[in-house]
């Protein structure tokens, strides 16, 4: 009994509050790389064409992927990195009232089904926002965020900045970074050298023939109205699945008015699905130019969007192309319709 005792009076019993960094702790290049490295598999593929619906070909037809990239894994849907980049990365942003905006974000590599992802993410600037009456205070992180595969190759870079409140509703950092010197454009000389021309373009327009137009049909001006629109469900599944830690996405209680906010990414993932009903042919997605939240989007809000065609750029084989979707949600508590993202992206066609 007295080895038993001693032990006993050795023993501490705390409780450790397990939440997230408030805006108070951030500092300028802070590095957060503690996140699990995440190898795509096929089940998370199958997640997020369940519930985006996206007919981009190649992650689609192996075969066609085979054909096309040379690989016998299939290509990687290009916005599934990115969802699995963004959940990487919110182990420090837990506590994140919404995420304002992303910036610059390039695909440097093809990935494909079967590589490994690993993330860091860095404090760039730091900005506390004007207190409002009646609101707590928050504070804007600029990270930049950096992914690599199995082989150290980079394959993805972008920035993100999200909203923290302070631990102190009252509090004052003194923070007020400019964000000016996050890059605001895509280099397209630089984008074009890392389009994968190893690809056979060819091989593609060949098995999928005239089904829909290729780059050279495309010009630029039109707005592209999708007149299918679609209903988000089962929103913190997609959280979930790619380590998403935003207490915002599953717990009512850390949304908005008491509800859960979708993850962004949902939104552009129904996005991009309408966009390869405008242009079914698109190989793959490069870069975004920019990535603006304009307003939550909530479970069962049904979404609409229009797809327009900013810029062509033609290359030696097909070109790139500059889109510019737009999405409204007309609300599920029918109390309207709002917009809800401001997307800018290129993408790759033959």
């Amino acid at each position: 009994m007295r080895a038993q005792s001693d032990i006993l009076d050795r023993v501490t019993f705390t409780r450790v509050s397990l939440g997230g960094p408030w805006f108070e702790d951030f500092k300028h290049g802070q590095v957060f790389d503690e996140a699990p490295a995440v190898t795509l598999t096929d089940g998370l593929a199958t997640l997020h064409q369940s519930l985006s619906g996206d007919r981009l070909r190649l992650p689609l037809d192996h075969e066609l992927s085979r054909w096309v990239t040379g690989r016998s894994g299939p290509l990687a849907h290009p916005t599934l990195v990115c969802h699995v980049a963004i959940g990487q990365s919110t182990g420090p942003t837990q506590r994140v009232k919404g995420n304002l905006f992303y910036r610059r974000l390039q695909l440097l590599r093809p990935v494909h089904i079967g590589d490994t992802l690993t993330t860091r993410t860095e404090v760039v600037a730091l900005r506390q926002n004007r207190p409002k009456p009646g609101r707590p205070a928050t504070g804007m992180v600029a990270l930049r965020i950096q992914v690599e595969n199995q082989r150290n190759k980079p394959v993805l870079d972008f920035w993100r900045c999200p909203m923290i409140p302070l631990r102190d509703p009252e509090g004052e950092t003194g923070h007020a970074d400019s964000f000016d010197d996050i890059p605001a454009d895509i280099d397209l000389d630089m984008l074009a050298a890392k389009v994968p021309w190893g690809w056979r373009l060819s091989a593609f327009k060949d098995r999928v023939g005239r089904a829909g137009s290729h780059f050279a049909d495309v010009v630029a001006g039109p707005t592209f109205v999708i007149e299918g629109r679609d209903t988000v469900t089962n929103a913190p599944e997609l959280a979930r699945a790619t380590l998403n830690l935003a207490s915002a996405h599953t717990d009512p209680a850390a949304g908005p008015a008491g509800r859960r906010l979708v993850y962004g990414g949902h939104t552009i993932s129904l996005a991009g699905a309408a966009a390869t009903r405008a242009f079914p042919n698109l190989l793959t997605i490069l870069a975004w130019r920019s990535c603006e939240h304009t307003a939550p989007v909530f479970e069962d809000d049904v979404l609409r969007t229009e797809i327009t065609v900013d810029g062509i750029h033609p290359l030696s084989q097909g070109g790139m192309v500059d889109l510019h979707a737009v999405v409204w949600a007309d609300r599920a508590d029918n109390s309207g319709e709002d917009q809800v993202l401001d997307w800018r992206f290129i993408a790759l066609m033959a």
